[in-house]
């Protein structure tokens, strides 16, 4: 998947426009707890979750996400997919905030954000979080979303500050600026906004008041009074929240096990890659990986094909299924491109069923043509997880090289 190409120029027009909007005054926030996180424990993940029927939220769908830009305005649409016919089942647009962080550029406050990697990194804005290879950003972006696709959470830059921000989330469906504002304080550092497994709340990284970088969360309903959720390593890694209760894990390409009990990590200097459920929230550290199994060549995680095999592209361009216990390839290699093609293959999603991952194949970023590639017709393929099935490819107007292939269930 190609990061989301927006021009320089337009990003400073839609910027330009940023309202000066009064945010409602929010209660004080509360003393951070000390502690460090609890130990690692299995739990259940997010099948404890009871979802609302809907074309997202039913089995053999896949949903995707993409960014529209205007002069003026800026939304996110959100698609339901049929993978056999790749038609679209249903289509849900979330709109943008004017004072939502959705691009970094000069003059404006820098803010990590997944909405920021899926609208506003193009030639002159590279990715807050540094890697956008598919494999990093598709996780990413879908914590932005609840597990049923009806809220997206956001980052508020504040007109009275530049060095403030707050967050807050936008319903499928609202008008451009109508948004829930869950913070409000002067002086917020507030980035990173995610959204619950439920909707019922955006986490996010802070600066407590004391200098220490914290994961809180804010409730979407009530007086959205800060809650203090554990440990954080500043604002550059990610955030995402599963679970019930829910917790947070600070760190790249994370993917819940079919079974809830572990998941797949990674985060800079850190040895380890898969790693039991935590009972608690907090970033991936070198503590909290300890006992870690590490998937040997494993150069970006794609998926689960199963509850103990993970789905990787490895440093030879291949993809291969590992197990989750020793770190070792199992089977044979699944190669997508081959050495004469040019092309490289990122890993974007695996079914639900483990049969099958999709992969975007594009030119080498160093060859690639900001000017014209967007304009490109995408090649995303479906493939199967196995050697020897065959490759179809995915074709439809709606789905660019913007695109976010997010769920498929």
């Amino acid at each position: 998947m190609r990061p989301a190409v927006v021009g320089k120029a337009v990003a400073l027009v839609v910027l330009a426009v940023l309202c000066v909007q009064a945010c409602s005054p929010q209660p004080g926030k509360e003393k951070p707890d000390s502690k460090p996180s609890a130990s690692s424990g299995p739990y259940l993940g997010n099948r404890g979750y009871t979802l609302p029927d809907s074309p997202f939220t039913r089995r053999g769908t896949v949903v995707t996400a993409t960014c529209n830009m205007g002069a003026r305005w800026a939304s996110v649409s959100v698609r339901a997919w049929d993978p056999e016919t790749w038609q679209q089942r249903a289509e849900r647009e979330f709109p943008i905030p004017s004072d939502a962080a959705f691009s970094n550029v000069p003059g404006f406050k820098a803010v990590d954000s997944p909405l920021v990697e899926l609208c506003g990194v193009d030639a002159y804005n590279p990715s807050p979080y540094g890697v956008s290879t598919s494999e990093y950003m598709a996780p990413r972006i879908r914590a932005l979303f609840d597990l049923a696709f009806t809220r997206m959470a956001v980052v508020l830059r504040d007109p009275r500050s530049k060095k403030t921000s707050h967050v807050g989330y936008v319903v499928s469906g609202a008008d451009l600026e109508d948004v829930v504002r869950l913070g409000g304080a002067a002086g917020d550092d507030e980035q990173n906004a995610v959204m619950s497994p439920d909707g019922r709340s955006v986490w996010f990284t802070y600066t407590a008041s004391d200098g220490r970088q914290r994961i809180g969360s804010r409730s979407a309903d009530g007086d959205h009074h800060l809650a203090d959720e554990g440990p954080a390593t500043g604002h550059g890694l990610p955030l995402t929240v599963s679970g019930k209760p829910a917790r947070a894990v600070q760190a790249n390409m994370v993917h819940l096990a079919p079974n809830g009990r572990q998941l797949t990590a990674t985060a800079p200097k850190v040895f380890g890659t898969v790693f039991d459920t935590w009972n608690s929230s907090g970033p991936l550290t070198r503590t909290s990986a300890r006992g870690a199994a590490l998937l040997s060549g494993c150069v970006g995680v794609v998926g689960w094909v199963g509850d103990d095999r993970v789905l990787c592209r490895t440093s030879s361009g291949a993809f291969r299924s590992m197990d989750a216990r020793t770190g070792r390839a199992v089977g044979a290699p699944i190669s997508v491109v081959g050495p004469q093609d040019g092309m490289v293959a990122e890993g974007m999603l695996v079914s639900a069923d483990g049969k099958r991952f999709i992969v975007s194949v594009h030119l080498p970023n160093a060859q690639q043509n900001d000017g014209d590639y967007v304009y490109e017709d995408p090649d995303f393929r479906v493939v199967p997880t196995t050697p020897g099935g065959s490759t179809t490819h995915i074709s439809n107007a709606f789905l660019d090289r913007r695109t976010a292939f997010l769920s498929w269930l």
